[in-house]
């Protein structure tokens, strides 16, 4: 049988006991800028409007603005990897 790997949630939505990181798919991303405006801590855009993240782990108090703009991607190119 198949096993999900279990999700380390704690009670403020963010992950306890595993690093949560940022990454921005280049090729489904479409420039428009929503997830800089949701997690300005941790995107900034570039000359031409795409993301630049850090690839350091989420701090645990963004993790939760970070799955937040990871849902509100027009094109899903926002993704969150949990380690």
């Amino acid at each position: 049988p198949l096993r999900r790997r279990a999700r380390c949630v704690g009670a403020s939505g963010a992950e306890a006991g595993c690093s949560v990181r940022l990454r921005v798919n280049p090729i489904e991303c479409a420039a428009h800028g929503l997830c800089a405006e949701l997690l300005p801590e941790w995107v900034s855009l570039d000359e031409w409007g795409y993301p630049a993240v850090d690839d350091q782990p989420l701090p645990a108090q963004l993790v939760k603005d970070a799955k937040r703009a990871a849902a509100a991607c027009p094109t899903l190119a926002l993704k969150l990897l949990h380690d």
